[in-house]
């Protein structure tokens, strides 16, 4: 399912609750707490763009659907 793991570069989606902050935003992952046996929250130490976007420094993403590796180039 999904390979991420504590390190990763990462891109999070926050959707339409998050007004005009929706989209993806970019960070690395610096704790998984497993949840259930299939699903996990991921902490993101977002990047200084993100933070400074949205207010925040770190932020737990929940559905697997909202988190994907950011590319390496």
């Amino acid at each position: 399912m999904n390979d991420i793991k504590i390190g990763d570069r990462v891109k999070i989606f926050l959707d339409e609750k998050f007004g005009e902050h929706q989209g993806w935003h970019e960070g690395v992952v610096f704790k998984i707490q497993p949840y259930s046996e299939h699903r996990s929250f991921y902490w993101v130490e977002l990047n200084t763009e993100a933070q400074a976007s949205l207010g925040v420094k770190q932020i737990s993403i929940f559905n697997p659907k909202n988190i994907q590796k950011a590319s390496t180039e």
